[in-house]
């Protein structure tokens, strides 16, 4: 490879946060790498660099990715959400976050961001889920703290409030995003 082809770098376009941006990267650039450093959301939380921790969980599409091993030139065209989506205005929080502060599903906070996101995606999937769906679909979420109990019953607690609010007893993508 030449000097020249290894300076190259490549316009990406995606939605970030509901805002259209436009990167350049080189093609070996992390998705974590550019939403903590070009994009300055520090939400997204680098742990194990092998995407088994769920630390730097994003929604892409409204599913969990793991930013740390996803290439940003991957995510071209794509609407990533991370968490400081969730509750814009910093005023108030978003019904997870809330079910989490309420049954104590956070102690340090360095998993919340992908527990939060990763809940989000299970409640737009399945409004309604057990505590084993709970616990599996959230697998791949490390906490170190909290022993799991609190962040069960929070999701659950979350899902309880957002069936509550829904007239159709459901939950929708939109609902409190």
């Amino acid at each position: 490879m030449t000097t020249d082809e290894s300076a190259k770098t490549y316009p990406v376009d995606f939605v970030l946060n509901g805002r259209r941006t436009r990167v350049d990267v080189d093609p070996r650039t992390l998705l974590a790498d550019v939403i903590r450093h070009e994009a300055g959301l520090t939400g997204v939380k680098i742990a194990c660099e092998q995407g088994v921790c769920g630390s730097c969980t994003v929604l892409e599409n409204g599913l969990p990715i793991r930013s740390c091993i996803t290439l940003a030139v991957q995510v071209a065209g794509a609407e990533i959400e991370t968490v400081e989506a969730i509750a814009p205005s910093g005023a108030d929080l978003h019904p997870i976050q809330e079910s989490f502060q309420r049954e104590h599903g956070l102690q340090c906070g360095f998993c919340t961001p992908g527990m939060v996101l990763t809940t989000k995606a299970l409640l737009a999937e399945n409004p309604d889920p057990d505590e084993q769906e709970i616990r599996e679909y959230l697998s791949g979420n490390i906490c170190r703290c909290t022993g799991y109990v609190g962040i069960v019953a929070s999701v659950r607690e979350a899902a309880r409030c957002a069936r509550a609010a829904s007239p159709t007893g459901a939950t929708t993508d939109s609902e409190g995003s």
